[in-house]
């Protein structure tokens, strides 16, 4: 447990230090505010004309009526996209840069075993994961606050957050494979390119009746329809993700332990 806080301690460092993580915080909050701008344009649609292209694109893209329901449910679904990019791309450089910036075998050759430190960077992954839905949501809140949308109560806001943190969660259960392919291919670019193929396959399975059964489609299908009680997902879609994500984390580990890193 000592050498766990211990790594996770300077993980957490070199995190703070780098760019990519404040630039990561500047991605997710300018996200909110592009789809702010857009429910704010169809809010006011005698402004979409004088707009031009963004109002073109508001008024194609139904939301529905621009209250916060609506809102806040295009915020969930969004967060499962954007997620399984925007957290898939932190874990690639997290697992990645120790292969890039050549620090692998210095780490390695350090009296702290390594099964504590990859545990350390999924806590790190976790915790940056966590702080950059917090930051999306935040943004989110203030943008519907400041174009003043309508239907703001109690039950609406409890209901939007509990699905808004679960649909987060599940897409922090899948970034353990993500983290094996970045070891892998000591780099980022594999990882990534996984990320973008994950993103491909959930948006396919999801037309061909299969999301339910494919990990990465399922914080998506949540999203939008609330749970195991909706009509998109069963206890399995649950049990598969999970599986998902274990996987990917014993694969990790197992590649730390003994894989060649030369």
């Amino acid at each position: 447990m000592k050498g766990i806080l211990i790594s996770l301690q300077a993980e957490a460092l070199k995190i703070y230090r780098s760019r990519v993580f404040w630039v990561s915080i500047a991605f997710f909050a300018f996200v909110p505010c592009m789809m702010g701008l857009l429910m704010f344009v169809q809010k006011n649609p005698e402004i979409a004309s004088r707009l031009g292209m963004i109002g073109t694109k508001s008024t194609m893209v139904r939301f529905g009526e621009p209250n916060w329901s609506n809102y806040l449910i295009l915020i969930s679904e969004s967060v499962a996209a954007i997620g399984l990019i925007g957290y898939g791309f932190v874990t690639a450089w997290s697992f990645g840069r120790e292969y890039t910036d050549h620090t692998i075998k210095d780490i390695l050759s350090l009296p702290v075993p390594r099964g504590s430190i990859v545990m350390a960077k999924f806590a790190a992954i976790t915790l940056w994961s966590i702080l950059l839905s917090f930051v999306f949501l935040l943004v989110a809140l203030l943008i519907g606050k400041v174009i003043q949308l309508t239907g703001w109560s109690d039950e609406v806001i409890l209901h939007s957050l509990l699905k808004f943190a679960i649909t987060s969660l599940l897409t922090i259960l899948l970034l353990p494979p993500v983290a094996f392919f970045a070891c892998y291919g000591k780099g980022v670019l594999l990882p990534m390119g996984f990320v973008i193929l994950t993103l491909l396959m959930a948006n396919f399975t999801g037309l061909v009746g299969l999301g339910p059964y494919f990990p990465w489609a399922i914080p998506g299908i949540f999203s939008t329809t609330g749970g195991a009680g909706g009509p998109g997902l069963f206890p399995v879609s649950y049990i598969i993700l999970i599986t998902t994500g274990l996987a990917g984390l014993a694969s990790t580990l197992a590649w730390w332990q003994f894989a060649d890193h030369k």
